[in-house]
């Protein structure tokens, strides 16, 4: 038979689509049956019958065609190219550093670690939880503090998250916080933006001279911006004796040899884990650490690691003190943080872990000795430092030098920091070696040799005061000095995956999360020196590639958005909303409407919303929704009149929280607008838009998209994601600038605006994720996408409504890109609940849906458009399945108590011993055929959660007891 591919046009030979159809699951005879399941003709039929016609686009995206993988990497390695790499000296919290490379191919570039989901089904995330408990562990030995959290966005935001709450939990009156005037400047920006609008006080000054100020709080550096290391003991109980609560930005590197900010007396420390092996990415991402003492753990922001017991009394794992978080307290949280950056976190701690306590002495060690080095040579020449106590970082005087100094420093390859036209900075990091100081040094005319320098500073011990060097102990858990060679480390980071359930084992169904595909050609540029090895504030010419592929990333985002304006720095979902509310709170001050500050917020919104709006110092007024879940028109109007002269914005999820396409979204926009307000869309359910519709044709002023789910970076087991907003020309000029580095040219309207993430482009290294998924599926394939994500929602609710009710559908019946399946009429006749159903998922080899949000006693199922029929149907039956044995519990046939759901998950141990259930092992384990093909195991059973907050311990355990 011939080949009529022989015959095809070289057009259709050339497969210019390919990717498209590797990023869907479906094939077109799939999506035919499907369609015939639903009883339409095709996808454009239930689209018809999903999406309101009033808000579908006219035309198709102005966007090109897709381009195959190959030709996509090639496109933007050429872009890369333009990115000029010089040894970096700029220092300001960004440092060189060397990932180890069993962390980077076994971490980093991962699918089993980037893919998987934030740890709230504890029993199929062990390995990632033991990774961050080592994380926090690390943060607390090297802080000195007795708790750390699981990390935050960066450590300007951390900054501002100490800020609030030290107000929080201080004695103190006063609405003043103290600055210390020597912290890096991106983190008083973004501090200065966090206090104008909750309305506190700042005032600046020297450290040593903090505690002459009635404040509530204080933040302080060390080492400070210019890298002087000084005592602060005096100053922070000086603050501590009025009421103050002390925060303390520091260095992990330096905090190896230096005393801690818990010996000084700090009540919070923090800072940047990036120089623990995490690349520079010209800005992150990177983890923050935050640590602080026991007695303040409820007012704490972010996630929180703990030590708990499974239903066998297992040592076992879990996301402690859970209702601190905004999706319960809402306008009362901590913060509005969802997204921490847990694969960051992971690869610091695992740094430690290689390195162990030994090592990272060791590699301190040669970084102050390089850094004295360079001052003695320095010093050598006659020129003035600007102290004598110092970490990595030191400051000349050079008067009229400066300029050709620098620009002779370029020339040799190296960036140094222009601190005035007079004095230059200049930081030592890991990758900083002895030839560089001797070309750093040359650069200001000194010749002195190494080997002279090193013997002289040798003699003397260096910069650092003896009174300030650590003398306890760090790092003396066993993990931290057991794996050491390359082998150790491998199998232990391979011990810890085979834990934990990601998407490189099967589809991950949360709704309002979108677990879709990662592709490894859109990962693969993360890696790239031109992109990892970039310091965030080089000059803007030698970051011409990574700017020209942020720009193009942006001239997506517009035509996607239908926004002329977007900003790029936030660097989480919720950094995204906040720098929309602040957008928001600028535009009305700017017009004379400072007093607009009533947010509307409808009851089914995520809970970062209501957290978000407190931030901005705005009123929370809740609207309600339908019984059809839809938001209630009249409710929205009537409180929009009675606050008409002080609304500030609707924020609204479109698609809802719910799942629907609301038919009156438009009317809602207009109903806000017509008294003044500005409407915020939360970018949580964009994946059910593009292509379709978009937030400027529905009527809104603004809009944050989460990168991490509708534009494929990782969710990264909790982080890192990017938040990037788009807006209407009139709220464009109120969006983030930075004060380090401009994200614009001068003529920019934003200029000079606060910044509300400490790098100018949030995290920079990830958005050649979602460059390449835009480039590789172009208009038409993004439209698809979209397309296939509601068809598949569709065909789930279609297949699961006869067992579990779909509380809520549109107009004609259709769900948008998500269904919530109703869950309480089960609890109610068999006391079965949504947190059984999703513990026994795990036996079947799936992680559970989204459990009661954003309906206590539901759960919500996303599956998204990657997912094949035969993966839906796998998930289908494995629902069915559950059924039928709840149907078993309500026949009487297995106790309320003693059953499948009730004891799941089932592991290895539960059938070492004598099996006395009445169910069989094999129904336990095996409950459906093709499970024992590719089973999961979860590592502990049940985990106990109230023992976990009762009994709280959030550090590293005995190793024996993981054993037990």
């Amino acid at each position: 038979m011939t080949d009529s591919l022989l015959f095809a046009p070289l057009s259709q030979l050339e497969q210019r689509d390919a990717f498209v159809h590797r990023h869907l699951g479906p094939n077109a005879d799939e999506i035919a049956r499907m369609c015939a399941a639903l009883g339409v003709a095709d996808v454009d039929a239930l689209i018809e019958q999903t999406v309101p016609a009033d808000i579908r686009l006219e035309s198709p995206l102005p966007l090109a065609a897709a381009m195959p993988e190959h030709e996509a990497l090639a496109k933007l390695k050429s872009i890369a190219a333009f990115n000029v790499i010089k040894k970096s000296m700029i220092g300001m919290g960004y440092y060189g550093t060397h990932t180890p490379a069993v962390i980077l191919r076994n971490v980093l570039e991962n699918p089993g670690w980037y893919t998987a989901y934030t740890p709230y089904q504890a029993e199929i995330a062990q390995g990632r939880l033991e990774a961050l408990l080592n994380y926090q562990q690390m943060v607390t030995d090297l802080t000195g503090l007795e708790l750390a959290n699981a990390s935050l966005l960066d450590e300007a935001t951390a900054a501002a998250e100490a800020m609030t709450m030290a107000r929080r939990v201080s004695k103190s009156t006063s609405n003043v916080y103290f600055v210390d005037e020597a912290c890096f400047p991106q983190t008083i920006d973004v501090v200065r933006t966090r206090a104008h609008f909750f309305g506190y006080e700042l005032v600046f000054g020297k450290a040593e001279e903090a505690g002459t100020h009635e404040v509530f709080g204080a933040l302080l550096q060390y080492p400070n911006a210019r890298g002087e290391v000084m005592d602060l003991s005096a100053a922070i109980a000086a603050l501590k004796a009025q009421g103050a609560i002390v925060a303390l930005a520091s260095d992990l590197m330096a905090l190896v040899l230096l005393k801690s900010p818990g010996a000084m007396g700090a009540d919070i420390a923090l800072g940047s884990a990036q120089r623990f092996g995490v690349p520079m990415g010209f800005g992150g991402p990177h983890a923050a650490f935050f640590a602080t003492r026991e007695a303040y753990v409820r007012s704490m922001p972010g996630r929180i690691i703990g030590v708990s017991r499974d239903a066998r009394g297992k040592t076992a794992l879990r996301m402690a003190l859970q209702t601190r978080e905004q999706h319960i307290r809402r306008e009362k949280a901590n913060s509005n943080i969802c997204t921490s950056q847990v694969l960051l976190a992971n690869m610091s701690g695992f740094y430690a872990v290689y390195h162990g306590p030994q090592g990272l002495r060791t590699i301190a060690a040669r970084i102050h000795r390089l850094s004295a080095l360079l001052a003695a040579g320095l010093r050598d020449a006659g020129l003035e430092l600007s102290t004598a106590a110092f970490f990595d970082t030191l400051e000349v005087e050079l008067g009229a030098r400066a300029a050709s100094v620098i620009e002779a420093a370029a020339a040799a390859g190296y960036n140094l920091r222009q601190v005035s036209a007079t004095r230059l900075g200049l930081s030592v990091d890991e990758t900083t070696t002895r030839d560089d100081i001797a070309a750093v040094l040359a650069c200001f005319g000194v010749s002195s040799p190494i080997e002279a320098l090193d013997a002289r500073v040798s003699a003397s011990g260096g910069a650092l005061p003896a009174a300030l060097l650590r003398t306890d102990a760090i790092l003396s858990h066993p993990v931290f000095n057991t794996h050491h060679t390359e082998h150790e480390m491998l199998r232990y980071l391979k011990k810890l995956q085979n834990r934990d359930l990601a998407l490189d084992h099967s589809m991950i169904a949360l709704g309002s999360c979108t677990m879709k595909l990662n592709a490894t050609s859109e990962m693969i540029p993360v890696s790239w020196p031109e992109f990892a090895n970039l310091h965030p504030f080089v000059p803007r010419e030698q970051a011409a590639g990574h700017l020209e592929m942020i720009e193009g990333l942006a001239h997506y985002l517009r035509a996607i958005t239908g926004f002329p304006a977007i900003c790029m720095q936030p660097n989480s979902g919720a950094q995204g909303e906040y720098a929309g509310l602040v957008a928001i709170a600028r535009y009305h001050a700017s017009r004379g409407d400072a007093q607009r500050k009533i947010c509307l917020i409808p009851r089914s919104a995520h809970g970062t919303n209501p957290a978000t709006a407190q931030m901005c110092g705005m009123q929370v007024v809740v609207v309600d929704c339908d019984d059809n879940g839809n938001v209630d028109v009249e409710d929205l109007r009537r409180k929009a009149e009675k606050h008409a002269a002080e609304l500030a914005a609707l924020m609204i999820t479109y698609p809802s929280t719910h799942g629907v396409f609301e038919e009156s979204i438009r009317e809602l926009c207009a109903i806000v607008h017509a008294h003044g307000g500005q409407v915020y869309m939360d970018g949580a359910n964009l994946n059910a838009q593009v292509g379709l519709s978009s937030p400027a044709r529905i009527g809104a002023d603004v809009s944050h998209m989460n990168l991490h789910k509708t534009f494929c970076i990782p969710h990264g087991g909790g982080g890192p994601g990017m938040g990037p907003i788009g807006l209407a020309a009139h709220l464009a000029p109120f969006m983030a600038d930075h004060v380090v580095q401009p994200t614009g040219d001068a003529d920019r309207p934003n200029r000079g605006q606060g910044a509300v993430a400490a790098a100018p482009f949030g995290s920079a290294s990830i958005l050649p994720i979602s460059w390449m998924y835009i480039t590789m599926m172009g208009g038409d394939g993004l439209k698809r996408a979209t397309e296939v994500a509601i068809l598949n929602a569709n065909f789930l609710a279609q297949r699961l409504h006869e067992h579990y009710p779909v509380l809520y559908t549109g107009k004609q019946g259709r769900v948008a890109h998500e269904c919530i399946l109703d869950i309480r009429p089960i609890k109610a006749a068999t006391g079965v609940s949504e947190v059984d159903i999703a513990k026994r998922l795990m036996d079947y080899g799936f992680h559970a849906p989204t459990m009661s949000f954003p309906v206590p006693g539901t759960i919500m199922v996303e599956p998204t458009e990657s997912e094949d029929l035969a993966e839906l149907e796998r998930f289908v039956g494995a629902m069915i399945a559950i059924r039928n044995e709840i149907h078993e519990i309500e026949n009487g046939n297995w106790p309320a108590d003693d059953n499948p759901l009730k004891n799941a998950p089932h592991t290895q141990a539960d059938f070492l011993g004598d099996w006395s259930r009445p169910y069989t092992r094999a129904q336990a384990a095996f409950p459906l055929p093709w499970v024992a093909e590719n089973k999961f195991w979860p590592s502990v059973n049940r985990v106990d959660d109230v023992h976990g907050d009762r009994k709280l311990f959030c550090g590293c355990v005995p190793m024996s007891d993981y054993e037990a």
